[in-house]
């Protein structure tokens, strides 16, 4: 192999193709699709589709590879996710942006990699800065309503990182992590303003965390309400919904008690242990939301009009529940806090009737900062920032041909000594702690990571750490320091005009 390659930096200068382009090319693709596939029919997009489409991004909480059934979960019952893979793309090698919540979200909302984007742990004071180049922000600009249903974590009440101050219009839920713990808790967020539940905590911290001694009404449940209530004000013009419910992450705070749930569902009668059962619940729960959010798509009219994304910010959590009980990474190794494809690999499902080819599994790698030119792409919007993502936008309409490929995709972490990763073809490289000496897999043959081939391929072992040196960019509060110490320092004032979107080093994706 080639000693380096030259990582890209996607740069949009001028508006990206156009929603007629991009039906018209969506037409060819579903084409040679049907060809491919003896006894399906596809018909051609419905032009009198609007010039927009609506964007639904799902995003679970904890979600393992393994926990969905289209993913070989064999226990926990998610028809309507599986339906919604049959009906559209299901990706078997997309990969979140981190190991844990803060900076997967962020990547999945600016475009950048945890190599130089703003939030790149968990951890108190992290807030999206003044003038970030989101998502949001990128639809709103191409006249989209846009709304922050669930959990956000990208900005403490009052800052800059808030979501009504980073490109949404509306927002209901969770500002911080540890707030979003409980599933009970005596308060929410409309906006920036609290709003009152009728819970009951007496022992609730100020930032929300706890255990409610009076469970009456359940975030996830109030959240789908407030997600189709949305929607249904939304007709007639595009829509943004980055809908982000907690399911199935722990309450952290109720110690054995950490999978809340109403009730337990078909599984109470089940011969598991009750935090299984619990688990189980959630996710059906959350599986039942997704068909309801579809629900209402077809009931306004609005179904062939909207594309779906669902994902997991990281992998299966180990927090008051076994993930191996249900096999929850799959076949692969490791899970939540680990850059092992367990912690990182993630279900991808893309849903929009008439444009996404039914059915299908595309071989396509690809991971959060995607997700940014991918919806620009796809609504039309004009996107200037930097990212380090690769649309995959021809691969949803069918034409993986014409699908530009990463160089490479990069991963640090910042907890227990600190870590990074490193994806190229079918190469993964993995350091572990941040600086120490890489462990080389070859995905393809060795898809759980068992056997490090290092020595064997020191070329290639070398390539990835001259990538990950590259794709680092060092601040005052992320470098390898902080990583070996397992902590994170006091972040900066950023300069004048610069809203945390570092430039990357020359090479660094």
């Amino acid at each position: 192999m080639s000693a380096a390659v030259r990582p890209e930096v996607t740069r949009r200068k001028m508006p990206i193709t156009t929603r007629k382009t991009f039906l018209r090319q969506a037409a060819g693709g579903l084409l040679l699709a049907g060809a491919a596939t003896p006894g399906r029919a596809s018909a051609p997009p419905d032009a009198t589709k609007p010039q927009k489409p609506n964007v639904i991004f799902i995003l679970a909480d904890d979600l393992g590879y393994g926990d969905v059934g289209c993913y070989g979960q064999a226990k926990i019952k998610t028809p309507h996710l599986d339906r919604m893979a049959r009906e559209g793309a299901r990706f078997t090698d997309f990969y979140a942006a981190s190991t844990v919540c803060a900076p997967s979200r962020c990547a999945l909302l600016t475009g950048l990699h945890t190599g130089h984007c703003a939030i790149r742990g968990n951890g108190a004071g992290q807030n999206l800065r003044a003038g970030e180049v989101t998502l949001a922000r990128v639809l709103q600009g191409a006249g989209y309503a846009t709304s922050c249903i669930g959990k956000w974590g990208l900005g403490d009440p009052g800052s800059s990182g808030v979501p009504t101050r980073q490109g949404f219009d509306h927002f209901f839920g969770y500002l911080t992590h540890g707030h979003a713990h409980n599933y009970y808790p005596t308060f929410l967020y409309r906006g920036e303003k609290r709003v009152p539940l009728r819970n009951e905590n007496p022992n609730e911290k100020p930032d929300g965390r706890g255990q409610a001694t009076r469970k009456v009404e359940y975030t996830p449940d109030l959240f789908l309400r407030e997600a189709r209530e949305w929607i249904e004000t939304q007709k007639g013009k595009p829509f943004f919904l980055y809908y982000a419910p907690t399911i199935p992450h722990g309450n952290n705070e109720a110690r054995s008690n950490e999978m809340e749930v109403p009730d337990l569902g078909i599984y109470a009668g089940e011969p598991w242990p009750d935090a299984q059962k619990r688990k189980a619940a959630m996710i059906s729960r959350l599986d039942a939301q997704v068909g309801a959010l579809l629900d209402t798509l077809r009931t306004l009219g609005l179904e062939e009009k909207t594309l779906v994304l669902f994902s997991s910010d990281n992998g299966p959590h180990r927090e008051g529940v076994e993930p191996e009980f249900f096999d929850s990474n799959g076949q692969l190794r490791g899970i939540k806090r680990d850059l092992y494809e367990g912690g990182i690999r993630v279900p991808m499902i893309a849903r929009w009737p008439g444009v996404v080819p039914a059915g299908t599994v595309p071989n396509h790698t690809g991971y959060f900062p995607d997700v940014l030119p991918t919806l620009a792409e796809v609504t039309g919007a004009q996107q200037d920032a930097p990212t380090d993502g690769v649309s995959f936008g021809p691969v949803l309409r069918g034409q993986s041909n014409r699908q530009r490929r990463h160089p490479f995709l990069y991963w640090e972490f910042y907890e227990r000594g600190g870590a990074r990763a490193v994806r190229f073809e079918n190469w993964k490289g993995v350091r572990r702690p941040f600086d120490g000496p890489v462990e080389l897999y070859d995905l393809k043959s060795d898809p759980g990571e068992t056997r490090d081939v290092a020595a064997w391929h020191p070329d290639v072992a070398r390539r990835m750490t001259a990538l990950m040196d590259k794709a680092h960019v060092p601040t005052p509060r992320w470098n390898a320091e902080t990583a070996r110490a397992g902590r994170k320092r006091p972040n900066p004032e950023p300069p004048d005009g610069d809203a945390g979107r570092s430039q990357p080093k020359e090479g660094a994706a």
